[in-house]
């Protein structure tokens, strides 16, 4: 997956408590539907009228907003059914960052696990980035540095936040938990090689049965 370092950009504020994932993907976009063009139905139940055209009043669709790489969102975000799509739906956004209060566990897990980095920082200080951007659309702009865990507002104040360090150390460098497992290969085929010569019994293979 991309490495994650830090990412710069509007901040799309969608502050509404509770998004949960079916909102961000609906359950019948799953099937027939290449994991690259999820972005295009991402929250479709919101961004398009009954006709199919484009609501202007939801704020990604909003010029300023339209692949807006950090989203701003309420808490409880990613909660419902566990639906790894969600998080895709969001990447073919061109999402890289969510900042909100509170996450759903699955959904935090599964944005970790494909590149997506939740940030989890106070209400307060999720509405007060959200005013900022609000008050210059055009101009403001939010960083997201995973290598300093810090979130630098458009005022250029700066609010840690934390994560996990193997969490970290893992979306640093672009890699999910079976990338990280291929690091230690070696090591993996050591002890495989050394079981195997202690104990050959546990390693035989049946004959298949040809009856």
């Amino acid at each position: 997956m991309q490495p994650f370092t830090a990412v710069t950009g509007p901040a799309a504020p969608l502050l509404r408590p509770n998004i949960d994932t079916d909102v961000i993907i609906r359950v019948e976009r799953l099937v027939g539907t290449t994991r690259a063009s999820m972005g295009a139905h991402a929250f479709e139940v919101w961004r398009f009228r009954a006709d199919g055209s484009e609501d202007p009043a939801f704020v990604l669709n909003r010029p300023e907003f339209r692949a807006a790489p950090i989203l701003l969102a309420g808490p409880n975000f990613g909660c419902g059914s566990s639906r790894e799509g969600a998080v895709w739906a969001l990447q073919g956004m061109g999402v890289r960052a969510v900042i909100a209060p509170s996450y759903s566990d699955i959904f935090r897990n599964n944005a970790l696990q494909n590149g997506l980095l939740p940030v989890a920082l106070d209400e307060a200080v999720v509405r007060e980035i959200a005013a900022q951007v609000e008050a210059a659309p055009d101009r403001a702009r939010v960083t997201v540095d995973l290598e300093r865990e810090v979130v630098i507002a458009p005022d250029g104040t700066r609010h840690r936040f934390a994560i996990d360090p193997a969490r970290r150390e893992a979306l640093l460098a672009g890699l999910d938990d079976v990338g990280l497992t291929l690091r230690q290969a070696d090591a993996i085929a050591a002890w495989q090689r050394a079981d195997r010569a202690a104990r050959p019994w546990a390693w035989q293979v049946a004959a298949p049965d040809r009856r």
